[in-house]
């Protein structure tokens, strides 16, 4: 199966970028899910292989179930090392933008990002790539950014040199962006290239039971929570949404990653196409983060869009609204009411 990328003088452009660079970095997006992990540590864990030594870089905390990925332990956190990072930032020769399409993802590290002297090369599977770059592999139509990091080490001709270590992040960013392979999967290209990464040794089922059955105590009693006490369903709009506030949160211990999947679970019920979530954050006033999910051919991208300064993917988008969550419970409903496609 023909899973290339990138034309000839593409693949030979990215080959010199990596052998010419000596001071590599690896960025992702803020609140970095599966996905931008998945990315940011096969692709430094390929870089180790062919004799670089590469700095990943996340803008702030991650999920706690992600913790167990091999090579997490290299990672710096921006919120916790700004000026090393810009640092590094500032004489970096190359870096790669992964899993995000334009700066403002990266929170309060976009400046400095925007003004590395340093060449960019951005792999990401969001709409319009809004950076300058020297190459940009961007398909919205890939599962993953792990999909396409995968086939850009594939078609280097470095796939035999590829370690466990740098397979389990990709298999895992690729399951968990695709909701253990149950949206925006049907393409055959996805599953030969999980053929492949079985054939490195991964245990797949292992990394399943890493993200989805490594929960605290009080995430499972914040599920039960969710769907008896918040979970509203409008039945006339084939819909439903919740709200999680600061003081839901605090009541229920909540760490980073403990609401992460469960906009999906109202998709379970018979008939209803779409599903939002509202989260309050946690430290700043009048911000809310939105998360929203559909089924068939509903847009939640273009809904997000539309009402919530976001975008994403047919099946799985988000956005986020500066107000209070009253004022966001009100948008949603007017939301889901008013959009039509």
């Amino acid at each position: 199966m023909d899973i290339n990328l990138l034309t000839a003088a593409e693949t030979e452009s990215l080959r010199s970028l990596i052998l010419s660079s000596d001071n590599i970095i690896l960025c992702c997006h803020r609140s970095p899910d599966g996905d931008a992990l998945g990315s940011l540590l096969g692709m430094a864990e390929f870089l180790r292989q062919q004799g670089k030594v590469p700095v990943a870089v996340v803008p702030d905390a991650y999920p706690d179930f992600l913790q167990w990925l091999p090579g997490t332990e290299r990672i710096i956190r921006y919120d916790k090392h700004k000026s090393f990072v810009d640092g590094l930032l500032a004489s970096a020769d190359l870096v790669f933008c992964l899993d995000f399409n334009t700066f403002s993802r990266t929170d309060d590290m976009a400046d400095t990002l925007a003004a590395s002297p340093a060449k960019k090369v951005l792999v990401d599977h969001h709409l319009n790539p809004d950076i300058d770059t020297e190459l940009c592999v961007s398909h919205p139509e890939a599962c993953s950014t792990c999909e396409l990091v995968f086939r850009l080490i594939w078609q280097l001709g470095s796939f035999d040199m590829m370690t466990r270590k740098c397979a389990v992040p990709l298999y895992c960013g690729m399951m968990t962006d695709t909701g253990g392979f149950t949206y925006n999967s049907t393409r055959p290209e996805i599953f030969f290239i999980i053929s492949q990464l079985l054939t490195k040794g991964i245990d797949k089922d292992k990394i399943y039971r890493n993200v989805y059955n490594n929960y605290s105590e009080w995430r499972m009693r914040l599920i039960g929570y969710v769907l008896n006490e918040k979970m509203v369903v409008m039945q006339e709009e084939r819909a439903a949404y919740f709200v999680l506030t600061r003081d839901d949160l605090k009541r229920f211990h909540y760490i980073k990653g403990d609401a992460e999947g469960l906009v999906n679970m109202p998709l379970q019920i018979k008939g209803l196409r779409l599903s939002i979530s509202l989260r309050q954050d946690t430290e700043k006033d009048n911000l809310v983060w939105v998360s929203t999910r559909s089924v068939d051919n509903f847009p939640c991208n273009k809904l997000a869009e539309q009402y919530f300064n976001g975008g994403g993917h047919l099946n799985a988008a988000g956005g986020r609204l500066e107000c209070s969550v009253e004022e966001a419970e009100a948008l949603v409903r007017k939301a889901v009411t008013e959009f039509k496609f």
